[in-house]
């Protein structure tokens, strides 16, 4: 048996190799990370993924009974979420007749988000244009302010009159209010994220 070593020793064999103190710190927060995870999927699995499908809360299309299904929760002025968009649209494109995917729209980043998402919801009233402007807001260059939303509603075809009406309804704030309440009891507090295929 060997004494366990001083204070000083320790200190001094982790200063002489500090990789074991990179190492550890690494593995840390690989564990982390894994905690982090599995409670987000068990988070996920309690609230079914139903909640996600859930037209209050997401845009849903695609077919019912689908096999495979894709959630997306975003805010329009996330520059991650722009990055990922060119990939999401050519998934949608190319797995919109066998995939159900819900949209759901969780401003975080202030005043114009909130706006963007408004505008999205009430987009979703006119639903055969909302996948088209949901695509163009997310191509615009530049932060979504009031200019590239009606730039983008042009390009979709929106009923502009129809679409500065609807954003209106107070009932978008109720909207909102559920997304970032089934978020938050999902734990997620970022965006993008996704749930593909329930995981």
């Amino acid at each position: 048996y060997f004494p366990p070593p001083s204070d000083n020793q320790f200190e001094h064999y982790l200063m002489s190799h500090p990789s074991i103190v990179m190492a550890m710190a690494e593995k840390a927060q690989v564990e982390e990370a894994l905690n982090s995870q599995q409670q987000l999927q068990a988070a996920i699995d309690k609230m079914g993924l139903k909640s996600y499908f859930n037209p209050k809360i997401a845009f849903v299309t695609g077919p019912e009974n689908a096999k495979k299904t894709f959630v997306e929760y975003f805010d329009y002025n996330c520059a991650h979420c722009r990055n990922s968009f060119p990939l999401v649209k050519k998934f949608y494109d190319a797995h919109k007749n066998d995939t159900r995917f819900a949209f759901i729209e969780m401003p975080i980043f202030g005043k114009d988000s909130n706006n963007a998402a408004r505008a999205a919801l009430a987009a979703r009233r006119q639903p055969d244009k909302y996948v088209a402007f949901h695509f163009a807001m997310m191509a615009e260059a530049g932060s979504i302010d009031a200019n590239a939303m009606v730039d983008a509603a042009q390009k979709a075809g929106l009923d502009i009159g129809r679409l500065t009406e609807d954003v209106k309804d107070p009932a978008l704030t109720k909207q909102l209010t559920d997304v970032h309440t089934l978020a938050r009891r999902t734990g997620i507090n970022g965006t993008p994220f996704f749930i593909l295929n329930g995981k």
